[in-house]
């Protein structure tokens, strides 16, 4: 019985430490430096099961192909109404901060609520296949618990809803 407690306390303090790193700023992690398209692409999906990329495709033989695949999203109408469209649906989701908008790209960071985790998102005007490719991905950590597929798909559902 003793020792259930003291595992119940050593949980909670850890808990605790976890929830101030957090608040602190210390689970932000670094933003990454190489964003944006290059030759036709974004970034390439993470190696672990925390990220989604529309062109994860373009890498056959990366490790995440599978967990990483998500659908590019459709224009409506033209390009920059879309990333117009888009920006207006995570400005108003709970975390975002729009870093990055132009005509053709759109570049947002989210941050979790209570543990200040940050995940970067891109959306970019593929000229040749005609949509909105995405990629999004959490600095931290091995998983995302689905995280990223998520906030892509709700913006997705958002975005075909207007």
């Amino acid at each position: 019985m003793i020792f259930i407690k003291w595992l119940l306390i050593i949980l909670f303090l850890i808990v605790i430490v976890a929830v101030l790193a957090g608040q602190l700023g210390m689970l932000k992690g670094t933003a990454p430096i190489d964003l944006g398209t290059r030759e036709g692409k974004l970034k390439p999906p993470a190696m672990t099961p925390n990220s989604v990329s529309s062109q994860a495709a373009l890498y056959p033989d990366h490790p995440q192909l599978h967990y990483a695949s998500i659908e590019p999203l459709p224009l409506i109408g033209d390009a920059t109404t879309t990333l117009t469209r888009i920006r207006s649906i995570v400005e108003n989701m709970e975390g975002a901060e729009v870093i990055t908008s132009d005509t053709h790209y759109l570049y947002v960071q989210f941050t979790t609520k209570i543990m200040k985790f940050v995940d970067d998102t891109e959306f970019w005007f593929d000229p040749a296949a005609k949509v909105i490719q995405v990629r999004s991905a959490s600095r931290l950590g091995k998983s995302d618990l689905g995280a990223n597929r998520k906030r892509i798909e709700a913006i997705r559902a958002q975005l075909v809803a207007s």
